[in-house]
């Protein structure tokens, strides 16, 4: 007698969970947006200016990475910055390969003149916290073993083009709080001949046990998350028996080590005005400062939880197009400063 598995939960149009553990992550919302979750498969010939390579960087976690390369200008430097990109959503679902990572990444990449390295991380109910933690390290300590000539990847883009000296942690989402987690870490890693020279947590998915007031007063209308969302990915995310007040979602909060004794670059936080979580991600903001930390602030005024990967608002919208676009140019700058 065959039993078939049961549903047990469904998080918005993201994500089912059944009886025996196992997972379905294919979009379930309106068809007409099913597109923003379609995989893009790797090219690496230029298309709009942009080459894209997959590359497996171990097989005992089945780790692997997605690299976006730029077609290089006659005006380039010879070495172009590196973003090691960290992937949001709720450390449950997503995945680097999905267009609406595809349509931005490419553009950062051409706005940016950098290479984007993009973590393919394990992700929770299956592999709770810190797995995706540990991953998104290895890929770091990756790239330091490439800087030192250790490994290659399959196409010398890193070799040939990185300039290890200018490596950035980019996340949206809860890949912002992988950025927090990351760089922390590295504070007392040895990187040498590479250098780790920002940080930028986009949207992070910072909160605390007790909601804030953003998020009772719940003015998003952003399909990236609702307050079902927060507590049910947390919840299948964070390690057994934690609140959101762990570390992780709260490094502001009395049970994070303090910000103070860690050694972070610097770091340029994105927040937007309408998101669910700004009052937070601001409460981190205003810790980091006070713990003398180097951090910048970019607010998009009327955007909601990123409101940049929606390529129908960015081709649609005036007003969303517009923040996109000074979110893309806010970024090239830090990256250029640094």
């Amino acid at each position: 007698m065959v039993c078939e598995k049961k549903l047990i939960d469904e998080v918005a149009c993201w994500l089912k969970v059944f009886d025996d553990g196992s997972v379905d992550r294919t979009w379930n919302g309106r068809p007409e947006a099913e597109f923003i979750a379609k995989p893009v498969h790797p090219h690496e010939h230029f298309i709009d200016g942009v080459a894209v390579l997959d590359v497996k960087i171990s097989t005992e976690t089945n780790l692997s990475l997605r690299i976006y390369k730029p077609e290089r200008n006659l005006d380039d430097e010879k070495k172009i910055p590196v973003i090691l990109h960290f992937h949001g959503g709720g450390f449950c679902i997503s995945e680097p390969e999905w267009y609406f990572y595809y349509q931005f990444y490419t553009r950062i990449v051409r706005t940016a003149r950098s290479i984007c390295v993009s973590v393919k991380m394990r992700r929770a109910p299956e592999h709770r916290l810190p797995a995706a933690i540990d991953d998104c390290f290895s890929a770091l300590l990756w790239l330091r073993d490439v800087a030192r000539g250790k490994v290659s990847s399959d196409q010398p883009w890193l070799e040939v083009e990185a300039d290890f000296k200018r490596v950035f942690l980019m996340g949206d989402s809860s890949g912002g709080n992988l950025v927090h987690e990351v760089a922390a870490r590295t504070g007392t890693e040895e990187l040498d001949p590479m250098r780790l020279a920002g940080g930028i947590p986009i949207h992070p998915g910072f909160v605390r046990a007790e909601r804030s007031r953003s998020e009772l007063e719940n003015k998003s209308d952003s399909a990236f998350l609702t307050l079902e969302m927060v507590d049910k990915l947390l919840a299948y995310a964070l390690p057994l028996g934690s609140t959101k007040d762990h570390p992780i979602t709260c490094p502001m909060g009395p049970e994070a080590p303090p910000l103070a004794g860690l050694n972070l670059p610097p770091f340029l936080l994105v927040v937007a005005e309408n998101d669910l979580i700004r009052d937070t991600q601001l409460e981190y903001y205003q810790a980091m400062k006070k713990a003398g930390k180097d951090i910048e602030l970019m607010m998009n005024p009327g955007m909601a939880h990123c409101f940049y990967l929606n390529k129908i608002a960015t081709d649609m919208d005036p007003r969303t197009a517009l923040q996109t676009d000074r979110l893309l140019q806010t970024i090239t700058d830090f990256i250029k400063r640094h």
